[in-house]
C-alpha cells in the first residue's frame, strides 16, 4: 500500500479498562538515608490517558472518530481523564462513574529516561455500573464500522460475551486485544492481538517457525476467529488466517519506550478497517505505526502524516 486511505469517516467503538497514567520526572543525586533507596527529585509532572482511553486517543489522533466507554471512580483521578480526553474534538468518551471504587493511576518515576518505580491504584468496577455501560454499548453499536474490546484484566469487560454476540449480530468486525492464560471469552472475535509473551501464555512456547504456525493455527481454529495478530517484538508481527501466514519484519529504528505500542496496534487496525482496507494492508501500516511510537516516551500517540512521512 503507497497511499493510505482517508480516516476521516471511519467510526470506532472501544469498550474496556481506562486508567490515568502519571509520570513524575526528575533526578537522582543521592541514596535516601532512610532506606537503601535513590531520592527522585520531582521536577516536572505528566498525566496521559491509558489503558483503552490510550486506544481511543491512538484512534483520534489518526483523524478517524472515536467512542469510549468505561468506567472510572468519582474522584479526582476521574475528572483528570475526562479533562484530557475532552481535548479531542473527534472523541465522545462516555466514561460512567462508579463512587465505589477509584480511578486506576499508573504512577512512573523516572530518572534521565530510566523508570525507578511503578505504583498502581486500582479497584474493580461494581456489577451496577458495568451494567449501565452495557446500555450505551447497545446504543452506540449501530453507529460504528468496527469494535475494539481492550482487557486489561481490571474487570471492565465483565459482559464481554454478550458484547460480542451483539457485534456479531450486527455484523460488526471485533478487534480484541487480550488479556490472562484463558481466551475462550474471546471466542468469536474477527482478529486477536495479543503479543509475544501473551501468546506464550496461553499456547505455549515454540522452537521453530513452524511450531509457531501450528500454534497459531490451533488457537484460531478453537476459538472461531477470523484471524489472529501475534506482535512480536523485535520480530516484527505475524497474522495468521485459514491457509495463510503472512509476516511484517520490523521497520529498524531505535527502540525508547514499548509501553502502549499494542494500543497504538490495534487502534491502526481498526482505523484502516474502518476505512476500507483488507487486514494484510492494514497489519502492515499497524506495524508503521508501532514501529513510530516505540520511539516516543511513555503511552504516545501516531499521527496519518507521521505514517505518510514513514512511508516515503
Amino acid at each position: 500500500m503507497n497511499v493510505l486511505p482517508s480516516f476521516a469517516d471511519a467510526r470506532v467503538l472501544i469498550v474496556g479498562d481506562v486508567m490515568l497514567d502519571r509520570y513524575w520526572f526528575g533526578d537522582v543525586n543521592r541514596i535516601s538515608p532512610e532506606a537503601p533507596v535513590p531520592v527522585l527529585k520531582v521536577e516536572r509532572v505528566e498525566e496521559r490517558p491509558g489503558g483503552a482511553a490510550n486506544v481511543a486517543r491512538n484512534i483520534a489522533a489518526l483523524g478517524a472518530e472515536a467512542t469510549l466507554l468505561s468506567v472510572v471512580g468519582h474522584d479526582e483521578a476521574g475528572a483528570c481523564l475526562e479533562r484530557l480526553l475532552a481535548e479531542h474534538s473527534n472523541l465522545n468518551a462516555l466514561l460512567h462513574r462508579d463512587k465505589s471504587v477509584s480511578t486506576i493511576i499508573k504512577l512512573r518515576a523516572i530518572a534521565r529516561h530510566q523508570q525507578l518505580l511503578r505504583i498502581d491504584f486500582e479497584t474493580p468496577p461494581s456489577h451496577e455500573v458495568l451494567h449501565a455501560a452495557l446500555a450505551d454499548y447497545r446504543a452506540q453499536l449501530p453507529l460504528a464500522d468496527v469494535v475494539i474490546l481492550s482487557d486489561y484484566g481490571k474487570g471492565g469487560l465483565a459482559h464481554i460475551a454478550e458484547m460480542m454476540q451483539l457485534a456479531r449480530a450486527a455484523g460488526k468486525p471485533v478487534l480484541v486485544d487480550p488479556k490472562g492464560d484463558d481466551y475462550a471469552r474471546y471466542r468469536g472475535a474477527t482478529l486477536l492481538t495479543p503479543n509475544r509473551s501473551e501468546f506464550r501464555e496461553v499456547a505455549g512456547s515454540w522452537k521453530t517457525e513452524a511450531e509457531l504456525n501450528a500454534k497459531a493455527e490451533q488457537l484460531r481454529t478453537a476459538l472461531q476467529l477470523e484471524a489472529l495478530l501475534v506482535t512480536r517484538s523485535e520480530d516484527g508481527m505475524s497474522l495468521f488466517r485459514a491457509n495463510e501466514v503472512l509476516h511484517e519484519p520490523t521497520h529498524t529504528r531505535e527502540v525508547f519506550d514499548v509501553s502502549g505500542a499494542g494500543d497504538t496496534v490495534i487502534a491502526t487496525l481498526a482505523v484502516m478497517l474502518a476505512s476500507g482496507a483488507d487486514l494484510s494492508d492494514a497489519m502492515r501500516i499497524a506495524n508503521r505505526a508501532a514501529g513510530i511510537v516505540v520511539g516516543k516516551l511513555g503511552t504516545a500517540v501516531v499521527s496519518r502524516e507521521e505514517i505518510i512521512q514513514d512511508m516515503q
